[in-house]
């Protein structure tokens, strides 16, 4: 097991979900897990043996990790401001691997396409060129994304062209910074987190945290549960499942930037869980 993936936190459950008469089992890179709320309102989470696995309540989200956590969870900065609505929107169980999840999630010249009349529309379907560039601490960031919607959100109320950021600060763990359509000059959240139940099958878990201008928790997550519904049949239809991510696996054009950042990341950080091509030693530079 890749040691990035065995020793790093993982979302694994919806914690505002989780009720204490009704356990929920999955799994977390092919591990089987209980999670489990009790009476107290204590959060736990169990193997098949019963016994406990490091685990924490975080952003709304139960945490697990298999090992040793090598650094503690994420933290959001903006989880911190006022003036936020805050909600998780959903967890959604997809046949790809996380690595692919996030992927998709990164890929701007879908919208147009498979978001068409919402995040896109045709004929604006042309990617501006933009920039991509390390984090700091490791990670990929893609600034100056640029792309007309007609509906970006569930408060917009007329299209504009919205700027993008991307932030993947975590080896399935992405986020999106896009124009709140109410305070143009400031950015909406989106954080997905990819929960690799095995390597061809994962889980997409959402997390909203919009400039609060009267939208309802329950709006920003229908919002949201449609656009992911759009996308399933899109990511299921991939092959391979698995996120190729060796020398010439796949030919990745302009749009994709951030993609081939993001899988060349992934192969210096010696991910082979959920990936194919891997022992190619990554995409050529």
């Amino acid at each position: 097991m890749d040691p990035i993936l065995w020793n790093d936190w993982h979302v694994v459950a919806d914690a505002t979900a989780l009720q204490c008469d009704r356990p929920i089992t999955t799994r977390l890179l092919g591990v089987p897990l209980t999670v489990s709320r009790d009476a107290q309102g204590a959060v736990h989470v169990v193997g098949t043996d019963g016994s406990p696995i490091v685990s924490d309540v975080r952003h709304g989200f139960v945490w697990a990790c298999l090992g040793k956590p090598a650094r503690p969870i994420l933290s959001i900065a903006e989880l911190a401001e006022p003036d936020r609505c805050v909600t998780t929107a959903g967890s959604f169980g997809v046949h790809v691997s996380a690595g692919r999840v996030i992927e998709n999630f990164l890929d701007l010249g879908h919208l147009g396409h498979v978001h068409a009349g919402y995040l896109g529309q045709e004929p604006q379907t042309a990617v501006e060129p933009y920039e991509v560039a390390r984090l700091p601490d490791g990670g990929v960031h893609a600034s100056g994304c640029k792309v007309f919607q007609p509906v970006s959100s569930p408060t917009a109320q007329s299209g504009f062209v919205v700027e993008y950021q991307y932030k993947v600060e975590r080896a399935l763990t992405a986020s999106l910074y896009k124009s709140s359509f109410s305070q143009p000059d400031r950015f909406d959240v989106i954080y997905l987190f990819a929960q690799p139940l095995d390597e061809e099958h994962a889980i997409a878990h959402v997390l909203e945290i919009f400039i609060d201008d009267g939208v309802s928790p329950a709006a920003l997550r229908a919002f949201q549960q449609f656009i992911f519904l759009q996308d399933k049949p899109i990511l299921e239809n991939q092959i391979p499942k698995r996120l190729p991510i060796g020398q010439r696996m796949e030919m990745p054009v302009l749009a994709d930037k951030t993609s081939v950042a993001y899988r060349r990341w992934l192969a210096e950080l010696g991910v082979t869980y959920g990936t194919v091509g891997a022992h190619d030693g990554g995409l050529p530079a």
